[in-house]
């Protein structure tokens, strides 16, 4: 028969930040292997439930019975099959392994040659021979490294495991998994439903669920339920939800029976930065903070219980509680760390060991200050605030605070800058200097805080670097993957050279200390981020004909790659990659020959033209490329085709006289060479 499949796995409370990952493996799995064995439709969707004690998954559809398996096995060549009428040791092995004579077997042709074969037809397995096993399967390929065991069972699992349904239709699948046997029971809300829920068949799970069990077993349904009613709660209060998707998430992974609470705090905490206030209540309690209309925050909350009761005031007053004695730990941390000014801070950082190859925290920002005052000045900027901010931009990681909460550096370090009285720009570059921390993020804000962001990326980049910590595969241990495309996003935006760059922050490191080829490495390791940044805006053809050039000025390339895109669309544009592709070739038989044209050893009228061509138009690709005018520079080289043709038509490039062969090839290198100023056009897909 053809019915609903439902499998639940009751466990003990589950770890809410990787419900959502466990529940899509578990259901994943299971989907596969079912479809893998033809039980159901390659088109058929699991539903996927999730919630805190327990991982369940539906499908539809499926089969009691697996479909009659009709077997092939191609065994030895005919050829090789019988020797003197007789059968050979393997073509006996074969018929043995198949359980039948020789004479039974048949011969067929696998695109190849003609081998001996064996067919059969095996009677389909049912659901109940399989489903145990695969559900083990299935829990065995969860991402969960760390297993644990309960009572006297050697089974183990992420948390201890109650109970199994597997139900087909209304009939329950009988089996065993992890030492419990299959039923149609299950457990509801812990509080809200102490006894037992019989589901009376699969299709019915969530209804009952959510009536009886008062569960909202789908995570995104009740994820979505969660939001709805915060975003509710926080509108009738005029406010918006301070939280990210990941703090919806984890709450949603923490209750069954979501219900939106309001409650709040004693406004005197409000002298407290509301980062610090915010980061306490999502971090530690798992509060949603309220923001009103400019975006700061109200002595307001919200909090998502796992409890339904008609008088809430007690939930709400221990939760209350809860976060005042957290906040006054935050408080207390921001008072005392004001005693001091930050500058009175940097001593301690001598004895913060950033890397033992490379120093202490104190020398990093010794390093820094160079680096970030000659990139002020590059900028046009103050170097002096520049180099002020740099100073100071590591000292707030040896407060109180944010040695408390260690997601605040940077952020602290602005506060207490501008209690200590510093310039607003140095304050700000404070802050600013950790952005982009990631490719979400936004840029740091003026030229100050970009210098010193630079300064702190590139010292990075080149000091990890230089010491052999190279990124391999997955491991990254010093984020430099994300320096990198930090850099990159602001080079973006200022009118840099990149290599220029990474030679001032070699320069600030002792002699000897890095590796010679730093600086080399580190461009193209930023060249390969730059073009995986660039993957989704832009064909792959034309990023790397723009990146084939090395490109160091980072903020030109959008102007470029619009331009070979412009270019890319020309009529002439297939033509002339073609014949750029065949000068490279020619070029690199010849060992790039680049010498001087004798016009005297022009030949023919087609190269004596071209020559023509090339002079004529030199000039003006040339000052259009130096007033960034790329689009205009490569619209101006499509009108070459006609003597680029006429060349490859009528000339020789490989003459037997040499003379005449470097005289022509060095022609083509003038060619790519005009070609090139703007992109390796030769790599465009023709």
């Amino acid at each position: 028969m053809n019915a609903t499949l439902l499998i639940e796995l009751l466990t003990e409370e589950l770890p809410p930040k990787a419900l959502p990952r466990l529940a899509a493996s578990f259901a994943e799995t299971i989907d596969e292997e079912l479809k893998k064995m033809q039980f159901v439709a390659a088109d058929a969707t699991p539903t996927v439930f999730a919630s805190p004690r327990r991982l369940a998954v539906s499908l539809p559809q499926v089969l009691s019975v697996q479909p009659e398996q009709h077997i092939v096995r191609k065994g030895p060549a005919v050829a090789a099959g019988m020797k003197g009428g007789e059968p050979t040791p393997a073509l006996l092995g074969f018929a043995r392994s198949c359980g039948v004579e020789v004479s039974a077997l048949t011969t067929m042709h696998d695109g190849k040659q003609d081998v001996y074969a064996w067919s059969t037809v095996k009677a389909g397995q049912s659901l109940a021979e399989v489903l145990s096993a695969i559900v083990v399967g299935a829990l065995k390929k969860l991402p969960a490294p760390k297993l644990m065991r309960w009572g006297d069972s050697e089974h183990q699992f992420v948390r201890p495991v109650h109970g199994l349904v597997m139900l087909h239709g209304d009939q329950v699948v009988a089996g065993e998994v992890l030492g419990l046997a299959s039923g149609r029971e299950t457990l509801g809300h812990r509080f809200l439903c102490p006894a037992p829920v019989s589901l009376p068949d699969a299709d019915s799970y969530a209804r009952v669920m959510f009536e009886r069990g008062r569960v909202v077993a789908s995570f995104a349904a009740r994820r979505e339920l969660i939001h709805h009613r915060l975003v509710d709660a926080a509108a009738r209060q005029g406010a918006t939800i301070a939280a990210d998707e990941a703090l919806f998430d984890e709450v949603t992974g923490l209750v069954e029976w979501p219900v939106v609470l309001e409650a709040g705090f004693d406004a005197d905490f409000l002298k407290v930065p509301q980062e610090c206030l915010i980061l306490t209540m999502q971090q530690n309690q798992k509060y949603f903070p309220l923001l009103d209309g400019a975006g700061k925050l109200k002595n307001r909350f919200l909090l998502v219980s796992n409890l339904e009761t008609s008088d809430p005031s007690a939930i709400v007053g221990g939760n209350e509680r809860v976060l005042r004695a957290r906040l006054s730990d935050a408080k207390f941390f921001f008072e005392q760390d004001q005693k001091v000014r930050l500058e009175s801070r940097l001593s301690r950082l001598a004895d913060v060991v950033y890397h033992n190859k490379i120093g202490s925290q104190w020398q990093r920002v010794e390093r820094l200050q160079v680096i970030a005052g000659a990139i002020a000045g590059r900028l046009g900027a103050d170097a002096a605030q520049a180099e002020r901010a740099a100073r100071l931009a590591k000292a707030d990681l040896v407060s109180d605070m944010v040695g408390e909460f260690p997601e605040l550096q940077g952020i602290m370090g602005m506060y207490y800058a501008q209690i200590d009285g510093e310039q607003p720009e140095v304050a700000a570059a404070i802050e600013g200097h950790y952005h982009p921390r990631n490719a979400a993020d936004t840029l740091p804000q003026g030229a100050v805080a970009t210098s010193v962001a630079l300064a702190d990326k590139l010292e990075t980049l080149i000091g990890i670097w230089g010491i052999g910590l190279v990124p391999s595969g997955d491991k990254d241990p010093f984020a430099l993957r994300r320096a990198a495309l930090g850099v990159l996003r602001m080079l973006l935006a200022a009118p840099l050279d990149l290599r220029d760059l990474l030679r001032l922050a070699a320069d600030a490191f002792p002699p000897g200390l890095l590796s010679d080829a730093v600086v080399e490495e580190v461009f193209g390791f930023c060249q390969e981020r730059l073009k995986n940044y660039l993957a989704g805006d832009y064909q792959v053809d034309e990023i790397d004909a723009v990146l084939a050039l090395s490109p160091a000025a980072v903020h030109e390339v959008p102007a470029v790659l619009a331009a070979v895109a412009a270019f890319k669309r020309l009529p002439e544009a297939a033509t002339l990659a073609a014949a750029n592709k065949r000068v490279k070739n020619l070029l690199k038989k010849a060992n790039g020959e680049d010498g001087a044209i004798d016009k005297a050893l022009l030949q023919h009228d087609a190269e004596k033209a071209l020559l023509d061509a090339l002079e004529a138009l030199a000039p003006t690709v040339e000052a259009q490329f130096a007033a960034h005018d790329f689009a205009a520079a490569l619209a101006a080289l499509s009108s070459l085709k006609a003597p680029v043709d006429a060349f490859f038509d009528g000339v020789m490039v490989m003459d037997e006289d040499m003379a005449v062969r470097k005289n022509r090839l060095a022609l083509l290198a003038r060619l790519a060479a005009l070609f090139n100023r703007v992109a390796d056009i030769s790599l465009l897909a023709e």
